[in-house]
């Protein structure tokens, strides 16, 4: 059985490779983009089980932006994707929420927490697509 793989959108090198080695003890595998274009990339060649996604990314598109793309594509729409970011206030919150994440993590935050989010989020997702845990 092969282990899951779990897309990392961080422009921070620090913060990416903490959730990178949180990942790894976990169990799981890892893909990294620090970009809308790089994770973009990412999705169409790896087809990840969930996207770890920050808000503020370098460029001209932002996690939201992404997010939102993903789920208006129907053949991607069905990743998961929990938002781990910054933005603390409510209306970011809801925001991010509305724009299709299935959870919202605010940075800082506990990696053991993030770890049972994931978890939570991917048994969620095989549930809704009827495949077995």
């Amino acid at each position: 059985m092969s282990k899951e793989q779990i897309l990392i959108v961080e422009d921070e090198d620090a913060i990416r490779e903490m959730v990178v080695m949180t990942l790894e003890m976990a169990g799981f595998d890892s893909l990294q983009a620090a970009d809308v274009s790089e994770a973009h990339q990412q999705v169409v060649d790896h087809r990840p089980a969930l996207i770890l996604l920050d808000w503020m990314l370098p460029g001209d598109k932002s996690g939201i932006d992404f997010c939102r793309m993903l789920k208006n594509d129907a053949l991607l729409a069905e990743i998961p994707v929990i938002m781990l970011t910054a933005k603390s206030e409510e209306d970011s919150k809801v925001h991010g929420l509305d724009a299709g994440a299935d959870d919202y993590m605010t940075k800082p935050f506990s990696t053991r927490e993030l770890i049972s989010r994931i978890k939570a989020v991917l048994r969620r997702s095989s549930a809704l697509s009827g495949d077995k845990p």
